[in-house]
């Protein structure tokens, strides 16, 4: 199944039928308000379509078939990269792949046929032939760009069989359209060199890979590529880049997998030390330095197990090895050592699900665990599968600790933190640790932005943060009140827009009071400022009042405050709403 499916419902009365495809396929029901409660609102209905049609998200339309092909058709353009698009009729009983039917709607329609007990209407025609396509062929096989497969599908179609020539590695999904006679219509091969009309390319290959610290990515790249075409090995028949477990960290590694559409996979020394007796050059020199004989060779041996063999011995560059060994069939990187790993810092945002961004739903949905403060982890929504790690309020090393140490031992984690995660929040606490400890320095991190409460607060009250702006927090409880009093009358003097964060708490009220004594020093007593409460939340409160009134507003550490600039300006719309904003001097020009 598809688990980032968006599934589009467009009436009440499909409802049901899209909550039972999300259950499924682990995907997410959009919807309009006016159709219900939904995992993403749906505003203006053809450009939420196009949108998720262009960031790849495949499409589950309850609804008319036709409402998908009008708002799609102004974006389409290449079949080969088009995410799968289905149209499903709000009682199930019709499911009908419109588009990317080799890229996954065939098969997603006829999953979903079965988990809703209806008809999975394909048209393809050599599926609707066979069963099967040979230019959509499974997992572990792609077909040759140049492969001229137009004549052998309307053979196909009109009842005939191709001839298969798979003697190096079985292909027996084709079982049922092949024959023996005649010329080869179809070769199955590793190699670059093509002898047939169409050539289908089984991932039979383990690259294996070992490089010096640092190396640049181009470079480890660019001995790969001189190395496969020298054996006449399409790169396209590699299953996985392996090395030593050491390497997980290395960009050069992970971006090698990730140029080749493939997964980085780790061995640990000792199973690498057991392919000593396969290895065509072993070397003392590497024994003594990582404790096994051969790291290229011998991941590329340990991947394709005892039944594979080395196709290409260990081949030199100035900083980095790499060898190539074949298994008798497609490879299953998922079998094979352990992952590398990898942290996201996930922004949530300000609680609102509809203010974070897509990147960060994607990211929801395929880490393994997810880590945070528990008040963070416990909205979240169900279809969420990832392991959920909550921690104390307070606890941010430990929490820290804990997601790089899983990350290391090669799980994909999540630390989440609400806003921008970058913003008072663990980022700069998790490269902190990171830049410390030699154990997580090889942790690749990744920061995916939010919406802070900043920007958030800004955009409930007009534009107050149209020109220069800067934020200080007043929580003493990591930083000196020195250094906050001194950052704010800097603040104060160069006449910022500024955001106060964390302004009080239970037993800290004086600094907020300070604050507003070097801002009232420095400017107007009209100044404009926004006080918001509980942004992206069911109680969210926002109001603008002067820098006079600020000391009579009811304020806490869910607030925020933004002290305009003495050239913020307020105004109130023609339904007596307040807005802010602070010209940059466009008008004046």
């Amino acid at each position: 199944m598809t688990a980032d499916a968006a599934v589009v419902v467009l009436a009440r009365a499909g409802l049901p039928t899209a909550r039972r495809i999300a259950a499924a396929t682990g995907g997410e029901v959009h919807a309009p308000a006016s159709v219900g409660e939904a995992d993403a609102p749906i505003g203006e209905v053809a450009p939420h379509l196009r949108e998720l049609f262009a960031a790849g998200r495949p499409i589950v339309g309850v609804c008319a078939a036709g409402i998908l092909v009008r708002a799609l058709a102004p974006v389409l353009d290449d079949k080969h990269a088009e995410p799968p698009v289905l149209a499903v009729s709000a009682d199930g009983a019709s499911v009908v792949p419109l588009l990317g039917g080799h890229r996954g709607a065939n098969a997603l329609a006829a999953s979903l046929a079965d988990a809703l007990g209806g008809h999975a209407a394909v048209t393809t025609l050599s599926e609707v032939a066979t069963g099967v396509s040979l230019d959509a062929p499974p997992p572990g096989w792609s077909l040759a760009p140049e492969s001229d497969v137009k004549p052998l599908l309307a053979r196909l179609r009109d009842g005939g069989r191709v001839r298969v020539d798979d003697a190096d590695c079985p292909a027996d999904w084709l079982a049922e359209l092949r024959h023996e006679d005649g010329p080869v219509d179809v070769a199955v091969s590793i190699r670059r060199t093509r002898t047939a009309p169409a050539t289908l390319i089984p991932q039979r290959l383990a690259l294996g890979v070992g490089c010096e610290r640092g190396l640049p990515t181009e470079d480890l790249a660019a001995l790969v590529d001189d190395t496969l075409a020298a054996h006449d090995l399409d790169p396209a028949a590699v299953g996985v880049v392996v090395s030593l477990d050491l390497k997980a960290g290395e960009p050069a590694v992970r971006a090698l997998a990730d140029r080749l559409g493939v997964e980085a996979r780790f061995f640990d020394a000792a199973a690498l030390e057991a392919e000593t007796p396969r290895l065509a050059t072993p070397s003392a020199a590497v024994f003594r330095e990582v404790g096994c004989h051969g790291v290229a060779e011998g991941a590329a041996l340990a991947a394709v197990g005892a039944e594979g063999r080395l196709l290409v011995p260990k081949a030199k560059g100035e900083r980095a090895t790499v060898a190539v060994a074949e298994a008798p069939a497609p490879l299953d990187a998922q079998r094979l050592g352990r992952p590398g790993g990898r942290l996201w810092l996930v922004s949530l945002g300000p609680g609102d699900r509809a203010q974070r961004t897509r990147a960060v739903d994607a990211a929801l949905r395929r880490v393994d665990d997810l880590v945070g403060y528990t008040g963070y982890l416990e909205p979240l929504e169900p279809e969420i599968r990832a392991a959920r790690h909550g921690f104390p309020l307070g606890g941010e090393v430990e929490r820290c600790r804990f997601a790089l140490e899983l990350a290391r031992e090669g799980r994909e984690v999540g630390l989440v933190g609400s806003g921008d995660v970058g913003i008072y929040a663990m980022a700069a606490l998790v490269h902190e640790l990171a830049a410390d400890e030699p154990a997580w320095q090889g942790v690749p991190i990744a920061a995916l932005p939010g919406v802070s409460a900043m920007h958030m607060a800004a955009a409930r009250a007009g534009a107050p943060l149209g020109h220069d702006f800067c934020a200080v927090s007043l929580s003493d409880l990591l930083t000196p009140w020195a250094v906050i009093e001194q950052r704010l009358e800097a603040a104060a003097a160069g006449d910022f827009v500024t955001a106060l964060y964390n302004p009080v708490s239970q037993a800290r009220r004086a600094g907020f009071e300070r604050a507003r004594a070097i801002f009232a020093a420095k400017r107007p007593a009209s100044t404009p400022c926004i006080v918001a409460r509980q942004l992206g939340r069911a109680d969210e409160r926002v109001g603008v009042t002067t820098l006079a009134e600020l000391g009579t507003v009811e304020i806490d550490m869910l607030t925020l405050v933004i002290v305009g600039s003495a050239k913020s300006r307020a105004w109130r719309t023609a339904y007596g709403r307040a807005q802010v904003f602070t010209p940059r001097g466009y008008g004046e020009a």
